[in-house]
């Protein structure tokens, strides 16, 4: 298995549908829990919405964007992630020890594409965002919410700023906060929402650097 080959990860169950994920959640209490979107009895947005309502632990959603319609309500029910099923073995083992450590996973490709369906799917119920919500940003600020969306690191975006990673923390801190949203993965929908970034524009290229994981996700069979 691709998960139990790796020294700092250790798989603790394995689910067949969105109710046995999150019965295995409530026992095991894991770090990460992998889910796809689409499972029966209980789909993966509900799963994802229980799971971290309850708990601490954080999810990453799989999803086929050909086919998906509800990755953008996924995000909403509070996922960390998003990988694409046919998914690199090295980039799914990132992804758990990334969303682990507290970050969010936005790959650039993943993001546009994420975007890129929302705004061609209008919803009744979502009112637009404009520019202005921007506004309280300073031009610092704007500039790391922009590098953001592209999905750099912190370590990236300092590179590029010329900044300490620290104070590139004190600045995602503050949009966070000055934004009223819950992490990464919302400053990127917001991002692209304010029309800051669009979906055609280039994006850099995502990465943070490995860390220890105490316990690992209900694993999904699909990724054997």
């Amino acid at each position: 298995m691709i998960l139990d080959a790796q020294p700092d990860i250790e798989v603790l169950a394995e689910a067949g549908d969105g109710a046995q994920a999150l019965d295995a959640v409530r026992r095991l209490r894991p770090d990460v829990a992998l889910l796809d979107i689409r499972m029966p009895v209980m789909d993966g947005i509900e799963a994802c919405r229980a799971i971290t309502g309850r708990s601490d632990c954080r999810t990453v959603m799989l999803t086929t964007f050909d086919a998906d319609e509800y990755v953008y309500e996924a995000l909403h029910a509070g996922a960390s992630g998003f990988l694409l099923k046919d998914v690199r073995r090295d980039d799914l083992v990132h992804a758990v020890r990334v969303v682990a450590a507290g970050e969010s996973l936005v790959a650039p490709s993943v993001a546009r594409r994420l975007i890129a369906e929302y705004t061609s799917r209008p919803s009744p119920g979502r009112s637009p965002v404009g520019p202005g919500r921007l506004d309280g940003l300073t031009a610092r600020e704007r500039e790391t919410l922009l590098h953001l969306a592209r999905g750099l690191s912190n370590a990236e975006i300092a590179a590029a700023l010329v900044l300490s990673e620290h104070t590139v923390k004190t600045h995602v801190g503050n949009v966070l906060s000055k934004l009223g949203l819950r992490d990464r993965v919302q400053a990127v929908i917001c991002a692209y929402e304010t029309g800051l970034v669009s979906p055609s524009s280039e994006g850099g290229s995502a990465g943070t650097s490995p860390a220890r994981v105490r316990r690992s996700p209900p694993h999904d069979p699909s990724l054997g």
